[in-house]
């Protein structure tokens, strides 16, 4: 929580304990001895407007004390520490501190290890598994698998390699897609023309006219990144055409959406927000998926 909404909630807290202050002792004003109704009648029975009993009272006044003085102590919130010194951001520091140090020595002797040496141990797919759970199943899926437009982890299928360190250095660095759009330049004829080019890859039915001209365009537009023969570029991130494995679906329709609009997929870095040792457990969990 960052600091502007730490002290948000202090002073909504804040201002909430005062409004119930005022509230309580507003209804108070009123001479306990002076009979007045609400002039609320059911059933022959009267609802009289008397002030709270003084027990009832009392109670109020306590817990709107201790309110005050639980927040002075512990206001708990981000870089907000209480005149105890507390702080929630304080405790998860100090607990992650101490987790830190009671698994060092794993973590280093496995960080000491190459991923292809480390990836079927049942501890280090335990840990990685934890980590893979906490910073990619909400892309990738709790099994993996992927889903539209975020690459299965588990086939044989990478955009930039599936060796421990190509999966290292994208975990670290991230990937930024850059498939251009191309309808601006081929109009959509030829975007139905290299949509059937791109299926009869796949030995799928195209229009034989299609294809030849399809061929063409991509011979002009798409051989520098997809290769000569369609096989793709790990070093670019330019897919395999021919495998029938599409990352935003592989139907006619589908194809020719990603010629017309182009795809610009990103995959967030986490050098910044994971430890070295943290990224290495969890390549090894991602490079053990497919194995």
């Amino acid at each position: 929580m960052t600091s502007f909404w730490s002290g948000w909630v202090i002073v909504l807290t804040s201002l909430t304990l005062i409004l119930v202050t005022w509230l309580l002792f507003a209804n108070r004003k009123r001479n306990p001895i002076d009979e007045k109704t609400t002039g609320h009648i059911y059933d022959g029975i009267e609802e009289w407007d008397n002030p709270l009993p003084g027990w009832w009272f009392a109670m109020f006044v306590i817990t709107i004390v201790w309110g005050i003085g639980y927040l002075v102590a512990y206001p708990g919130m981000g870089n907000f520490p209480g005149v105890l010194g507390w702080s929630s951001a304080t405790q998860h520091e100090q607990e992650v501190a101490v987790a830190d140090e009671k698994f060092r020595a794993m973590r280093d002797k496995y960080l000491a290890m190459s991923i292809e040496d480390i990836y079927q141990d049942p501890k280090v797919r335990k840990m990685g598994m934890r980590i893979y759970g906490n910073n990619c199943s909400q892309c990738h899926g709790l099994d993996a698998a992927g889903a539209l437009g975020f690459p299965n982890l588990t086939d044989n299928d990478w955009l930039y390699g599936g060796s421990p360190e190509a999966i290292k250095h994208t975990l670290v660095n991230g990937r930024q897609a850059a498939m251009p759009p191309w309808e601006s330049i081929l109009g959509e004829q030829g975007i139905m023309e290299a949509t059937a080019y791109v299926l009869s890859l796949n030995s799928r039915e195209a229009d034989d006219e299609l294809v030849a001209a399809g061929e063409k365009h991509y011979q002009t537009y798409c051989v520098a990144c997809h290769g000569p023969e369609a096989k793709g570029n790990p070093l670019m991130g330019a897919p395999n055409l021919t495998n029938g494995i599409w990352l935003y679906g592989g139907s006619e329709e589908q194809i020719a959406h990603s010629l017309r609009i182009g795809r610009n997929g990103q995959m967030p870095a986490f050098g910044n927000t994971l430890s070295e040792d943290k990224i290495h457990l969890v390549s090894a969990y991602i490079y053990g998926l497919s194995k």
